[in-house]
């Protein structure tokens, strides 16, 4: 029995699994820092990968941009998850899942809240729903601890978050990763009850982000 032939399939499996994460990455990095309108050229670059490696995986850039989307919010949702199981801190929790959101670059998330692709794509409404019950429960779990103020909701959240992690595109803002932490703290500490001011508007659901955008 040739056990050769079967051993070659698993490793070229491996190996273009490994390139389509390397190409997702890469690609996430690129949107946060240069917009949804990046080069794939520049994509493939960074990922270490040619361009017909590239345009193997992804047939054009809405879905390599619908991938990317849904990968962040899948780790997103992960996120709040393991922080809301392992921190004993209500507050705790809710920062800890707030500077791990930082680090996935959910500004990638963005494009959700274009024309890009369609956001009525079931994977893209199943994620949406799942972030909305992970980062709820880690809010609603603050709050009644007292902890976080009850005037704001998780789409309140993600906005901040979402500013706060992603420079303007198409601008150079050398080092601009090492302010993000710094930020988001100053947030965190202004998302404290008892609140020390009252908001305009109502507070912000995911759903209403995209509402507002169609």
């Amino acid at each position: 029995m040739d056990t050769a032939a079967p051993q070659r399939a698993v490793r070229l499996r491996a190996d273009a699994t490994r390139n389509r994460e390397r190409i997702v990455a890469a690609a996430r990095e690129a949107i946060v820092e240069l917009g949804p309108d990046v080069p794939l050229d520049e994509v493939a670059r960074r990922a270490g990968v040619g361009n017909a490696t590239l345009y193997r995986h992804f047939s054009d850039r809405t879905e390599l941009i619908r991938q990317v989307t849904l990968s962040v919010m899948a780790r997103t949702v992960k996120r709040a998850e393991d922080a809301l199981v392992q921190e004993p801190d209500a507050f705790a929790a809710l920062s800890r899942f707030v500077f791990e959101a930082a680090d996935e670059r959910i500004g990638a998330v963005c494009p959700l809240l274009s024309d890009v692709f369609d956001r009525q794509d079931p994977a893209v409404v199943s994620q949406v729903e799942q972030m909305q019950r992970s980062i709820g429960a880690i809010m609603e779990r603050a709050q009644g601890a007292g902890q976080l103020r009850t005037d704001i909701a998780v789409g309140d959240l993600m906005v901040a978050v979402t500013q706060l992690t992603r420079p303007l595109p198409g601008t150079c803002c050398a080092g601009f990763d090492r302010f993000v932490h710094r930020h988001l703290q100053l947030f965190l500490d202004g998302l404290r009850a008892p609140a020390r001011s009252v908001l305009a508007g109502n507070a912000a659901t995911l759903e209403d982000l995209q509402a507002r955008q169609s």
